[in-house]
């Protein structure tokens, strides 16, 4: 939680294969993120999981890596097995809460309405998930937090590396952003030009960092 915070920004990734995701994470890292979400997207995903929390204990010092694309408590307790510190989902299931809150684990849950919101803050969600972001708008954002101005977000869809799109979402009240394909360009990945990966991290980074400071 505290590493979402601070940084204001989690990257949203899946690959396949191992060595990619590793290249990604590390990617990631230099550019300054320390809290990643590996998505529960594919085949066998578990065990690309299982190698690249390994892989941050070991190499990458003070990054958290949590899994996102759950939405049973099944998954959840699977993943929490392999080492997620934060689980995310793409809707709110209640039945996944206590599993994580049995361990300390922060559960995401993604909600679409103000009382999806509330009923999460119930069941001991200190950070919910706004999805879609980019049906939903920095506008839901805002008039959420007026009659509920503790909750704290995290927005997912909709959101880009650019200026405009983040300081719309950042002035509405979000706590922090999930961001996937415009910081991870397929052509990018494909390339291996892992450097890029790192440039467009730093550089979101360094824009929501200015527009918290204003």
């Amino acid at each position: 939680m505290a590493a979402m915070e601070q940084t204001g920004m989690v990257p949203v990734f899946y690959h396949a294969d191992i060595e990619v995701a590793k290249k990604v994470l590390k990617a990631c890292y230099d550019g300054g993120v320390r809290a990643f979400e590996f998505t529960n997207r594919g085949d066998f995903a578990q065990e690309v999981f299982k190698e690249i929390v390994k892989y941050a204990n070991k190499e990458l010092p003070g990054m958290i890596v949590g899994i996102g694309s759950v939405v049973d408590p099944g998954t959840a307790a699977l993943y929490l097995q392999l080492g997620a510190n934060f689980v995310v989902g793409p809707l709110f299931n209640p039945e996944i809460a206590p599993i994580c809150n049995r361990r300390l684990v922060p559960y995401c849950p993604g909600c679409g309405t103000v009382s999806e919101v509330g009923k999460a803050q119930e069941l001991g969600c200190d950070l919910c998930k706004v999805f879609p972001g980019d049906v939903l708008g920095p506008k839901f954002v805002k008039g959420l937090r007026a009659p509920m101005p503790w909750s704290r977000l995290m927005v997912t869809g909709g959101v880009k590396p650019e200026k405009e799109n983040l300081k719309g979402w950042f002035d509405a009240g979000v706590t922090c952003v999930g961001m996937g394909s415009n910081l991870f360009p397929k052509e990018v990945i494909a390339a291996g030009e892992w450097e890029k990966i790192t440039a467009l991290c730093s550089d979101a980074l360094a824009i929501i960092k200015e527009i918290r400071n204003k």
